[in-house]
This record gives C-alpha cells, sequence and structure tokens, in this order.
C-alpha cells in the first residue's frame, strides 16, 4: 500500500504521450513500412498514431486510465478519493465515444488497442493494422 505522498509521486510521472506501449507499437509499425504521424494535432482526440494515407487513427489506451475491465462501473476498483476519480474515468470513457464517433463521420478508421494488449500480443495488434493498411506480408 502507498501512502498519499508516494502515490502523488507515482501518478504525476504518468505520461500523456510517448508511453512504453506507443513506442513498442510505432517501432514494430515503421519496421513493417508503416508511415504514420504521432500524437496527431488536425485530428480531434490526437491519435498517438494516425495513419494519414489510409485514413486510420490509432489510439492506446492505457488499462488505468480507460477503466479497462470496469467501462460499466468505471472507478470501482479505486479506494481513495473514489468519487473524483469516478467521475474522472467515466469522463474518459465518455470522451473516447465522442472522439470514435467524430472521426468515423468524418471518414477515419478508428482503432484502440489497450497497453495491456499491446504487452501480451504485439503482433496480432501491428497485423490488424497491417490488414486495414492492405500490407499483408511480414
Amino acid at each position: 500500500m502507498l501512502t498519499e505522498s508516494q502515490r502523488r509521486k507515482a501518478m504525476s510521472h504518468n505520461r500523456g504521450k510517448d508511453t512504453h506501449p506507443e513506442i513498442v507499437l510505432r517501432k514494430a509499425l515503421w519496421h513493417r513500412g508503416i508511415r504514420y504521424r504521432k500524437n496527431y494535432r488536425k485530428l480531434k482526440g490526437t491519435p498517438d498514431i494516425a495513419i494519414t494515407r489510409y485514413h486510420i487513427a490509432v489510439f492506446v489506451d492505457g488499462d488505468f486510465w480507460h477503466a479497462k475491465g470496469h467501462r460499466e462501473h468505471p472507478g470501482e476498483q479505486i479506494k481513495s478519493n473514489k468519487a473524483f476519480w469516478q467521475k474522472k474515468l467515466k469522463r474518459n470513457i465518455e470522451r473516447d465515444r465522442d472522439v470514435n464517433d467524430e472521426l468515423t463521420e468524418s471518414g477515419w478508421l478508428v482503432l484502440r488497442f489497450w497497453e495491456s494488449d499491446i504487452k501480451k500480443d504485439l503482433q496480432k495488434c501491428v497485423d490488424m493494422i497491417c490488414e486495414y493498411c492492405g500490407k499483408t506480408e511480414k
């Protein structure tokens, strides 16, 4: 169990971009010949990876920040400051849906990967992206 000051320090070091799972996915895509823009601010939601040639927006969602496994009741796993975190995580989920809808309506394919899925099976994630890009060879 972390003390309040330890938790504050740990949470303050969480990154919003260039996380380890993002970097691993980007390097794998680059190796497969997929060229992209990272943190593409011209699109709503600032996708972590935007493959502009094929209109594909890729988001790498953190398990905690986007409530993996707790989508129906975000924040249930939290012990302290529960009301704040429930509200925050619920809003993150709503924002994800809004971004998906807007990008889809403007002709973009939206792909979302959980950080744990990238860590477990990077190749599956890369293959899925390559399939949409028409690059099936390895």
